[in-house]
């Protein structure tokens, strides 16, 4: 089962933040992001001409300018693990624009991170607050919900980032439902969700690999098949889908097959909970 250590999750569903990936290279900060253009020259103003006025600043946008730079420097501190660094300049940011969703929402992840659902529950309300259709921060939140075992709340979460019009992300939202569902006991909505994950992005292994697993701990042996070996011939097969393999195999007595991912799973993992397992014959595990 997932609960614990979620099978073939090669990333946190919740980590994904496109309203501060896409932020523009603001100052030259962000590497790659200099002008090849040469500068315009602006020519002096002949003898005893009247000075153009020069275009007044708006506070509220220098505020606003302030607070994107902060955020984009957060995020690039949160990918690289200093989570610390991150939070102090999640907090520039929302000192200087204080209505920055995206910055809410990061702090809900360094709060995540850092084992604090109080705080990522109360960053993620203050996203939701200020811009209730923000289907990634929806998602994030119903991430933490599912955590925390709350899952009905979860399922309200993740309906309403499914509900937004355009959101691209369907796929990957109907995945991590389909995984909260897992946990709560509920394989039959789980497999729908699943389903639906699986039509938008068929190449996901962590999709193929769970409904494997769902379809093994149902007994249809057939349909669990199909969805691994498709992992299993793909260049994400790891210890767990081998040895989910083997034990569909089996079942359906198909020992040539058994053989062939039993040699690559003691090849590639020897040390591998799932080869000692094998290597005991402990199916059932």
């Amino acid at each position: 089962m997932i609960l614990g250590r979620p099978p073939f999750l090669f990333f946190l569903p919740a980590a994904r933040l496109p309203a501060a990936a896409l932020l523009l290279c603001i100052a030259g900060v962000v590497a790659g992001c200099k002008s090849t253009a040469p500068a315009a020259v602006t020519p002096p103003p002949p003898p005893g001409a009247t000075p153009l006025p020069v275009e007044a600043v708006d506070p509220a946008t220098q505020a606003k300018r302030r607070g994107q730079l902060r955020l984009e420097l957060a995020l690039g501190y949160f990918e690289q693990g200093q989570n610390q660094v991150a939070l102090e300049e999640v907090r520039n940011a929302l000192t200087a624009d204080p209505s920055l969703g995206a910055a809410y929402n990061l702090r809900g992840l360094i709060y995540m991170r850092l084992d604090d659902p109080a705080q990522a529950e109360d960053s993620f309300r203050r996203a939701v607050a200020l811009n209730p259709r923000d289907a990634d921060t929806l998602h994030n939140y119903g991430w933490l919900l599912c955590q925390q075992k709350r899952y009905a709340d979860a399922t309200q979460r993740f309906n309403a980032a499914l509900a937004v019009p355009g959101y691209r992300d369907s796929a990957r939202t109907l995945m991590t439902q389909g995984l909260c569902q897992m946990q709560a006991g509920d394989p039959a909505g789980a497999q729908r969700s699943l389903t639906q994950a699986y039509e938008l992005d068929s190449a996901n292994p962590v999709v193929g690999y769970n409904l494997a697993l769902l379809m093994y701990q149902r007994r249809d042996d057939t349909r669990a098949l199909f969805y691994i070996r498709r992992v299993n011939n793909s260049q994400a097969a790891n210890a767990e889908s081998l040895w989910l393999g083997i034990r569909i195999e089996r079942r359906l007595g198909n020992r040539e097959a058994v053989s062939q991912l039993a040699d690559q799973l003691k090849r590639r993992f020897p040390d591998a909970r799932e080869t000692l397992a094998y290597e005991r014959g402990n199916f059932n595990d």
